[in-house]
């Protein structure tokens, strides 16, 4: 099936969204689109647009979208117990929240990402699942794929190529799923492992597995083969039309307030305040010229601010009063490297002219922000 963004289409669309409060208008009973961006808060934007402003009561959407490399937390999720924070901010990946359930996946451009939405009474998650054996299966035959019952999809029995997660609104429900084609498992299996200890959280964790790339096994496949057979299976199994329709998530003309969503979904307080409140209890080392230092920390960190810190020195390495205001300036900001940085860096203007006083008070503050 051949991707299709006409006028026509791109109008049809444009109707069919804008009159979403008087209901889903399409006559086909359901429409298939994708999106042209790459952006990971761009298309999670897409998804909160149609579950909040769609009336999907006798319709069905199937919403398909690739992003740049991210890595997409669960809403009930911690960041810091689920990846390598230090890591991807070296690697230039964003780090995202949605606003669904579930555990946490690393998205590239060699993994496909559907999302199929229903009303609430529609919902059904194995049936989406199936779909997608079913259309792999008619692409490539000798696939061995199959669902689980913990609504993951498995190669050859043992390898997950597919992990899902789903939103349920009084009304509207989504269940989006990832597919494994040629993603970067060596950046996937470093950026997705914590390097946190004596972290405690109440928050969802995710259960780690083993992945496999579907290129692997056939390297013939193209991301974009899939997505047509994706979509061709969906538009038959639906009897609704074939035709994908492309569309541009930051066109406020078509998605009205689409901007202010994708804004909300980059801020600081969404993607790390949202975490449930969490503890810190570590130790680590600290080198200074021919001795090895043991320093203590214990945090208490709420809505992504430390609540409580206490940092145990060894005695008269550095004033009382300095690490007491080292202390007193942590408590209440963000565990976030660039702003316990700025911190350092003020008090360091209340320390005495002493280069050696200076160089214990940087060592300090570089091994606190390692622990960002």
């Amino acid at each position: 099936m051949v991707l299709q963004s006409s006028l026509k289409n791109c109008l049809q669309l444009s109707c069919i969204l804008r009159t979403s409060k008087a209901g889903f208008r399409s006559t086909s009973g359901g429409i298939i689109i994708q999106s042209i961006s790459n952006d990971v808060y761009e298309n999670l934007a897409v998804e909160d647009w149609i579950h909040d402003h769609m009336n999907l009561e006798n319709q069905r959407v199937l919403f398909l979208w690739r992003n740049s490399p991210a890595v997409v937390i669960g809403r009930h999720q911690n960041p810091w117990q689920e990846c390598n924070l230090r890591l991807l901010r070296q690697k230039n990946i964003k780090l995202a929240r949605r606003r669904s359930g579930g555990g946490t996946v690393y998205h590239d451009l060699g993994n496909i990402n559907l999302t199929f939405f229903t009303n609430r009474k529609k919902y059904e998650r194995m049936e989406n699942l199936k779909l997608v054996v079913k259309a792999l299966k008619a692409l490539c035959p000798q696939l061995d794929v199959r669902v689980t019952d913990r609504y993951d999809i498995l190669l050859d029995r043992q390898y997950k190529i597919s992990g899902t997660a789903a939103k349920l609104g009084r009304t509207t429900a989504y269940h989006h799923c990832t597919l494994l084609c040629n993603a970067d498992k060596l950046v996937l299996s470093s950026v997705l492992k914590s390097p946190y200890k004596g972290l405690k959280s109440n928050a969802t964790p995710s259960v780690p597995a083993s992945v496999k790339n579907l290129f692997e096994e056939d390297p013939s496949l193209t991301c974009e083969m899939l997505l047509d057979a994706i979509a061709e299976e969906y538009a038959t199994q639906h009897q609704i039309d074939h035709h994908v329709t492309l569309i541009n998530p930051a066109d406020e003309f078509l998605l009205p307030g689409i901007n202010n969503k994708v804004k909300e979904l980059q801020n600081w307080e969404w993607v790390y305040g949202k975490t449930p409140k969490f503890s810190v209890s570590t130790c680590f080392n600290m080198v200074y010229k021919d001795s090895v230092l043991d320093v203590k920390v214990d945090m208490e960190i709420k809505h992504g601010r430390i609540e409580v810190c206490n940092i145990g020195l060894p005695e008269q390495w550095l004033p009382p009063t300095l690490c007491s205001e080292l202390v007193k300036s942590l408590t209440g900001s963000k565990l976030c490297p660039n702003e316990t940085s700025a911190l350092a860096t003020t008090l360091l203007r209340m320390c005495p002219q002493d280069d050696e006083l200076h160089s214990r008070w940087n060592l300090l503050c570089e091994n606190m922000m390692m622990l960002m």
